[in-house]
């Protein structure tokens, strides 16, 4: 029985890594294709991982190595296909390992190779790990789970095809009349159309209309213009003169009436 989970060349192999090592191995010699998506090899292969390496650092011999994974198959092979409870799965590895460490033993269970500090050992071990953990194994292989697909499905709404350099305004921007002004290109028929216009008209042959535009200040000399300048600031400061005369005797009459007074009383 104790090289029919691992044999012996593969314990060697094994012996050979680190732990990281062991992990890749068991994953080929265990044939676990989804670790990084099923939940069931994910722990099936740290369990054997972890007894492996625990094992390792007792420092079994080969057929020891080989004997003890063996023996966490046999368990969990009880649990997950037989359906055995606890208590009779102790049972078994008390069967199992009968007759450790006596001598030519009818009740051997095969694993004779182990000393009795070690089986002391294996039974301290699997107590921490499976048998404390036995209801969670029992429900990795006992009751189905819903296959969760990891994924999502997004609307997207695509862009409309681009008519001009800038986008429309938002709402909390700034007004349409504003953009449609100084920001959004005119429309290709008005574009068109000026270029005919540019074509009809070159530079040089512009319509009437342009011709005519006269600057306004055409025919005004500078003295004109200083002179009319001069009327309009002394106008201006004329009528802020008078009214700043106005409020003062206003103010002035106020306060010879409150001198008055005072003088009465």
């Amino acid at each position: 029985m104790a090289w029919k989970f691992l044999s012996l060349p593969q314990i060697s192999a094994l012996s050979e890594q680190n732990i990281e090592g062991v992990q890749k191995k068991l994953e080929e010699f265990l044939n676990f294709r989804q670790i990084k998506t099923s939940l069931k090899e994910a722990v099936l292969l740290d369990y054997y991982v972890s007894g492996f390496w625990w094992a390792k650092e007792m420092d079994f011999t080969h057929l020891q190595l080989s004997g003890f994974m063996a023996i966490l198959n046999f368990l969990l092979e009880n649990l997950s296909t037989k359906h055995i409870t606890l208590e009779d799965n102790i049972k078994e590895l008390g069967r199992a390992m009968a007759g450790i460490g006596e001598s030519h033993s009818e009740k051997s269970g095969g694993f004779d190779f182990f000393s009795v500090d070690q089986a002391k050992a294996i039974i301290s071990y699997l107590k921490i790990s499976l048998f404390q953990h036995y209801k969670l194994y029992e429900y990795l292989f006992h009751n189905p789970r819903e296959e969760l697909v990891i994924g999502d499905e997004n609307v997207v709404e695509l862009v409309k095809p681009m008519d001009t350099l800038f986008p429309a305004p938002l709402e909390e921007g700034i007004s349409y009349d504003m953009y449609s002004s100084f920001i959004a290109l005119p429309p290709e028929s008005e574009v068109e159309t000026e270029e005919i216009d540019k074509e009809c008209h070159p530079e040089g042959l512009q319509p009437e209309t342009e011709s005519l535009d006269i600057d306004p200040m055409a025919g005004f000399t500078i003295e004109d213009v200083k002179s009319v300048l001069g009327q309009i600031t002394n106008e201006i400061i004329g009528s802020l003169q008078t009214e700043i005369n106005e409020k003062l005797q206003m103010q002035e009459e106020a306060y010879t009436v409150r001198i008055d007074k005072l003088k009465n009383t």
